[in-house]
């Protein structure tokens, strides 16, 4: 039965009670006040119709205002790209839109006042969802406020979508459970697009990290944001000493200028720029060039930092200058034997005469003594040159490095004590290797004769294994070399000495080379020199 029909029947029936019952109450008064009764009676009847029918178009208007907000409402939750779900405090369904209808596959259900645990019978794909949001909904009543998950939920057609899901409680003024809103956002799209960034990410990453450049990140004021594991392996780094600090920190003082205004270019023009033989400050002062690429960080049109990528190309140019100076030495070989064999001769003459006339003279005429020990010093560097020019055979044979070692001390040990240096050993025991000991011999003799001639008070010759090598390491306390000085250690006629001629170092990398060893210098003024010479041991 409709309202309106509910309405009209109890107004007819509450007339006629007023009516009938107004007049058995009149029957009961005296006639002559009858008339009066009569008139407040249709008053009365008037007054209560009015009050009624004021109170009956109040709750219509207040029904039909209702009725316009439940159709705002519904319009409201259909409309949205969400799904909206209210429920009452036990968990039973109110109201829902309908995405979340379709969500649910229940478009044909009579879903108000079940709860989802029940809703799942009617939905076998939506099944778990349906449980699995009973249980948040347990989740967010005992939390007692807000709270947010990602659910997710099949398709029809077989794929998944996951929903953002936002559940809010509802409680009356006593603080029992009036009602639960939830709404959910599809987030799929979002979903991928992050899954899609972090695979993007892990890929970028590992390009950076395993990169086999060095490769670095600095902000637009050149201080380093990220660096690679090769950055740490060939500069000797570590990513904590590096962070925050500007890249020219890293660079030696003289390639400042270069870097730093190719740096500004890429800052000018948004284009990459390149910096070729750049040479690091490595930690343990090992020597370290590359070739720089710096390229800019371009996000939304706007520059936000530069990423470098470097060659390290020191074997490159270390292979360069040995080739030249191989090339310098074929032809100083060359050269060598000409003039050692031009000179040879007419010095044998030279020198017979000087003796013929020393022997004749019967005053001891110093001037002899001078002649004879200035042809000796031109016959040894001829000797030299032709050592030079000539391919040494090297006969490998196995050898006890403390032995050699022994030797060569016992040979220098009176050259040290006139130059005022002791000279001392400190070799471990079964130290062997694949070596011509003769040849070893003539290289630690003109290691330790330049350190005895460098002005020190005390030579220390130390041997011990390294790995699969043995390193032999002669210390002195003497001037000390130069930096410049030091990289130009072992080039045919150049030395620091006087009367030097350059030719013992020389000769002394050759044998090291012959050997497959390795010769290294550290040196400061003032200080002292320790030459390090790595051989290859017995395996």
């Amino acid at each position: 039965m409709k309202q309106r029909t509910k309405i009209l029947l109890l107004y007819l029936f509450c007339s006629l009670v007023w009516v009938v019952g107004s007049d058995l109450v009149l029957l009961a008064f005296d006639q002559e006040v009858m008339p009066l009764f009569q008139g407040m009676k249709g008053i009365v009847f008037v007054l209560v119709s009015s009050v009624f029918i004021y109170l009956l178009i109040s709750k219509t208007e207040k029904l039909q205002e209702s009725e316009e907000e439940k159709e705002k409402i519904d319009t409201l939750i259909n409309s949205m790209v969400d799904f909206v779900n209210f429920k009452d405090g036990e968990g039973r369904w109110i109201q829902t839109n309908d995405y979340g209808l379709k969500l649910y596959q229940l478009e044909n259900v009579d879903y108000r006042g079940k709860k989802d645990s029940e809703l799942a019978a009617y939905s076998k794909a939506s099944r778990e969802p349906l449980l699995y949001c009973e249980h948040t909904d347990n989740l967010t009543w005992e939390r007692g406020e807000t709270t947010r998950t990602e659910e997710v939920f099949p398709m029809k057609d077989g794929t998944k979508k996951t929903f953002d899901t936002i559940k809010t409680p509802i409680y009356d003024e006593n603080g029992k459970r009036k009602g639960l809103v939830v709404i959910g956002r599809d987030i799929t799209e979002r979903k991928k697009a992050e899954k899609q960034l972090a695979e993007s990410e892990l890929r970028y990453k590992a390009l950076f990290d395993h990169n086999p450049e060095l490769v670095y990140r600095i902000d637009l004021h050149g201080n380093i944001v990220d660096l690679n594991d090769k950055f740490m392996q060939v500069t000797g780094y570590n990513q904590e000493d590096a962070l925050g600090k500007s890249i020219l920190t890293y660079v030696q003082p003289d390639d400042h200028e270069r870097l730093r205004w190719k740096l500004e270019q890429v800052k000018l023009t948004r284009k990459a720029h390149q910096c070729n033989q750049v040479r690091i400050n490595h930690r343990y002062g090992d020597r370290v060039i590359v070739n720089c690429a710096s390229v800019p960080i371009i996000i939304d049109n706007e520059l936000v930092g530069i990423t470098g990528y470097a060659t390290n190309i020191t074997k490159i140019i270390e292979t360069e200058e040995k080739l030249r100076t191989t090339e310098k030495l074929a032809v100083v070989g060359e050269l060598a034997a000409g003039i050692a064999h031009e000179i040879r001769n007419p010095l044998t003459s030279l020198r017979g005469f000087v003796q013929l006339f020393q022997d004749e003279s019967k005053e001891n005429n110093p001037l002899h003594r001078i002649m004879l020990d200035e042809l000796e010093r031109i016959n040894t560097i001829a000797s030299e040159l032709l050592v030079l020019s000539r391919p040494q055979e090297v006969a490998f044979q196995r050898c006890n490095l403390r032995q050699v070692l022994g030797d060569v001390i016992q040979l220098m040990g009176t050259n040290s004590q006139l130059n005022g240096a002791t000279l001392s050993l400190q070799a471990e025991e079964g130290l062997s290797l694949e070596c011509d000991p003769n040849q070893l011999k003539q290289l630690f003799i003109n290691v330790v004769k330049n350190a005895a001639e460098s002005g020190a008070s005390a030579i220390v010759v130390r041997a011990f294994p390294s790995g699969t090598q043995i390193c032999v390491a002669v210390e002195d306390n003497g001037c000390g070399i130069s930096a410049d000085r030091i990289e130009r250690l072992g080039e045919p006629f150049y030395s620091q000495k006087e009367r030097g001629t350059g030719l013992g170092l020389t000769i002394s990398h050759k044998i090291v080379e012959a050997h497959h060893g390795a010769i290294q210098y550290k040196s400061e003024l003032g200080t002292g020199t320790t030459v390090f010479i790595a051989l290859p041991k017995v395996q």
